[in-house]
C-alpha cells in the first residue's frame, strides 16, 4: 500500500478512546475479570492466609485453630487450573538417587532398637505402624531408641555428662595468698608449656643422713578380718616440717658451696607435679648471692593433704552449697593430714632395741624441750645434677624423708619404706568421685580402687612417688583409712596396706619425673637471671598458670600475723 498523507493514517485508526485489542466479555462478570472455576469447587472464604503454613502449624508452632471449623470447605478457585501463578523451576527435593541400600526406619518393619543389657532385643514387627516398645529387661528400663546405659542410641558417641553440668557454674577459689600492688609480675607460664619440659638427671648420691627408723609391722599387710578390724590409734610423737632455709644442716651445706639450689622433698614436689595442681598454692623462692632456696610459708596450703583434688565432681565448699561441713575441702585436708600422721606412726613397731640408727641423730629434736618422744623419721640429704652442660654445672641438695625400714623377705637386708595413708570420707557423698565402697572392694576389686584413686587424686599420689624417689625409698607403703561412721570425721579403721615400688608406680600413673626435673631447672633460670631478692611463685587459683612475683624483700616477715589469718583459707583451698 502506498503511504498516505497524515491525515489518512489518522482516519484509519479505530473509534475510540485507547488503543489495543478489543474489549472481550467470555471471562467478565459486569465488566470485572475472574478466574473461571469448576461446578465442583464450593464457595467458602474470599482469602485463605493460613494455607502455606508449614506442616500445618502456625507461624507460632501452633496448630491452625482457625481453619479447623472450615476443614469441609474448600477454597474459591482451587479446582481450576492455576492461571496466574509463574512455573516454578524444578524442586531439588524431588532429586532422587537410585540406591540398593536399604532405608533403616525408626518404627515399623526393619526398626532398628538398641539391645539393653541383659535384653534380647525383641523383634519390632508390626506393620505399617509404631513398632511396640521393648520390655525392659535385667539392666533396667529401656524405650525407644534408648540403651541400657541411658544415653540415646542414635545420638553421637562421646563423655557422658552428669546431671545438668553444662548449667554447672564455675567455681571460683581464693588464691593462697594476698597479691600486693607492689608485687612484680615476672614471668607467667601456662600448663602446656610446663608439660613440654625436659631435662634428665641422675639417680642422684647421699650427702648425710639423721635420724632413726623403727621396723615396720608386716601385720597391717594382711586383710584384717571384718569382725575385727583394726581402729586409727592417735599417737602424740614429735614431727616437724622444718622450711629449707631454716633447716641448720642446709645451711652448713650452703656454706660449703654444695650446691646451687635448696629445698625440700614436700616443696620440691609440689613444684615437680605442679601441672597436675588444681588448688592454688605458692611457694617462696629467696635468692642469695649464687643460691636459690625454695621455701614455704608457715601453715600453707603444701602442708595440707587434699583430698579428691583431681575428681570430676570435686568436694564443695560451704559458699558454693555444701551443707555436710565434714565433706568440705578444708575438713577434709585437716581430717588426711591428721591421718597421714597418726598412721605413719601407727605401723611400726616402736622398739629401741631393733631400730635402724642413721648417722647422725634427728636435728630438729631436742629432748631436753620435747615431752613427746621422736617419730620414726630419717632425714637423708641428696644431691642432684641439673647441669646441661660441663661449662654450667648446676647441683640441687634435697632433704627427703623416710618413715621405716623392712627386712627383705627374701634377702634378708633391709629395705627402706615411705608410709603414706589414703582416706575415704563417704563413697555415696558429693566429691567422692564415684569411687568404690572400699570395705567391700578393697579386696575383691583392689585394681579399680587403686585406678579411682589415681584419678581423683593425681597430683597427691605423683607428690607421694615423686618423694619416694627422691629419697631412694625401696617400697611405698599405702593404707586404705576409712571413716568408722561416714557421718562423723573423728573415728577411723585401717582397711589394709598395699606397696608398690616408686618407680612401678610412677609408670602406672604415667609420671615423668624428667619433666619435673625440667621445670625445676626452669624456675631457677628465671630466678637466677635477676639480682638478689625474694620471689614467689604461684599458682592461679581457677586457671592452669603459674606466676612468678618479685617480692619487696622482708614482705612475710613483717606481714606473719596477716599470713597467718590467710593460711586457714588457703588449707581449705
Amino acid at each position: 500500500m502506498a503511504p498516505g498523507s497524515l491525515a489518512d493514517l489518522i482516519a484509519a485508526l479505530p473509534e475510540g478512546d485507547g488503543w489495543g485489542p478489543p474489549p472481550v466479555n467470555d471471562t467478565t462478570l459486569n465488566g470485572v475479570p475472574y478466574a473461571p472455576f469448576s461446578k465442583g469447587d464450593k464457595l467458602g472464604r474470599m482469602a485463605d492466609w493460613t494455607a502455606d503454613s508449614k506442616d500445618g502449624r502456625d507461624g507460632r508452632g501452633g496448630r491452625q485453630q482457625y481453619n479447623r471449623s472450615f476443614r469441609d470447605q474448600q477454597i474459591y478457585g482451587a479446582g481450576s487450573a492455576q492461571l496466574f501463578t509463574a512455573p516454578v523451576a524444578e524442586d531439588e527435593n524431588t532429586f532422587s538417587v537410585v540406591s540398593r541400600e536399604t532405608i533403616k526406619t525408626r518404627y515399623g518393619r526393619g526398626a532398628v532398637f538398641t539391645r539393653g543389657r541383659g535384653q534380647r532385643g525383641a523383634r519390632q514387627d508390626t506393620r505399617g505402624g509404631r513398632g511396640q516398645p521393648q520390655r525392659p529387661g535385667r539392666g533396667g528400663q529401656s524405650g525407644y531408641g534408648y540403651d541400657g546405659r541411658g544415653g540415646r542410641s542414635n545420638a553421637p558417641r562421646g563423655r557422658r555428662f552428669g546431671w545438668k553440668d553444662y548449667d554447672k557454674p564455675a567455681r571460683s577459689r581464693d588464691a593462697s595468698i594476698n597479691i600486693k600492688p607492689d608485687w612484680q609480675l615476672l614471668e607467667e607460664i601456662d600448663f602446656n608449656r610446663l608439660a613440654k619440659l625436659n631435662l634428665d638427671a641422675d639417680e642422684g648420691e647421699d650427702i648425710d643422713s639423721y635420724g632413726f627408723l623403727y621396723y615396720y609391722d608386716r601385720s597391717f599387710d594382711k586383710q584384717p578380718v571384718k569382725s575385727a578390724e583394726r581402729k586409727l590409734v592417735p599417737l602424740d610423737r614429735a614431727a616437724y616440717n622444718v622450711t629449707t632455709s631454716s633447716d641448720p644442716v642446709i645451711q652448713e651445706l650452703a656454706d660449703k658451696e654444695e650446691a646451687t639450689i635448696f629445698a625440700t622433698d614436700s616443696i620440691l614436689s609440689m613444684l615437680m607435679c605442679s601441672t597436675r595442681s588444681i588448688y592454688p598454692w605458692d611457694i617462696v623462692i629467696v635468692r642469695h648471692g649464687n643460691k636459690i632456696f625454695l621455701d614455704k610459708r608457715d601453715n600453707a596450703a603444701l602442708d595440707m593433704v587434699t583430698v579428691n583434688e583431681n575428681a570430676a565432681d570435686a568436694p564443695l565448699e560451704s559458699s558454693d552449697g555444701n551443707k555436710d561441713g565434714v565433706n568440705q575441702p578444708s575438713a577434709l585436708a585437716e581430717e588426711a593430714t591428721y591421718i597421714n600422721h597418726n598412721f605413719a606412726n601407727q605401723v611400726v613397731l616402736e622398739s629401741e632395741t631393733q631400730k635402724v640408727d642413721m648417722s647422725h641423730e634427728n636435728p630438729f629434736y631436742n629432748a631436753s624441750e620435747e615431752t613427746e618422744p621422736p617419730a620414726s623419721k630419717a632425714y637423708k640429704y641428696r644431691r642432684f645434677d641439673l647441669s646441661t652442660s660441663e661449662e654450667d654445672p648446676m647441683y640441687i641438695i634435697v632433704r627427703t624423708e623416710l618413715d621405716a625400714v623392712q627386712k627383705n623377705a627374701i634377702s634378708g637386708e633391709d629395705q627402706f619404706v615411705t608410709v603414706k595413708a589414703l582416706n575415704e570420707f563417704d563413697s555415696k557423698a558429693q566429691g567422692s568421685g564415684g569411687a568404690l565402697d572400699w570395705r567391700t572392694k578393697l579386696v575383691s576389686q583392689r585394681g579399680a580402687v587403686v585406678a579411682t584413686e589415681m584419678k581423683n587424686n593425681s597430683v597427691k599420689l605423683a607428690r607421694w612417688t615423686v618423694q619416694s624417689i627422691l629419697s631412694k625409698a625401696d617400697v611405698m607403703k599405702l593404707g586404705f583409712v576409712s571413716r568408722a561412721n561416714p557421718k562423723t570425721n573423728d573415728k577411723h579403721v585401717i582397711l589394709g596396706v598395699i606397696g608398690w615400688k616408686p618407680k612401678d608406680f610412677a609408670n602406672q600413673m604415667n609420671l615423668s619425673l624428667s619433666n619435673g626435673w625440667g621445670i625445676v631447672r626452669t624456675i631457677a633460670d628465671m630466678c637466677l637471671k635477676r639480682d638478689d631478692g625474694k620471689f614467689v611463685l604461684v599458682k592461679d587459683p581457677n586457671k592452669s598458670i603459674l606466676r612468678l612475683y618479685e617480692v619487696p624483700a622482708g614482705s612475710f616477715d613483717e606481714e606473719g600475723e596477716e599470713e597467718a589469718v590467710e593460711a586457714p583459707e588457703a588449707a581449705e583451698e
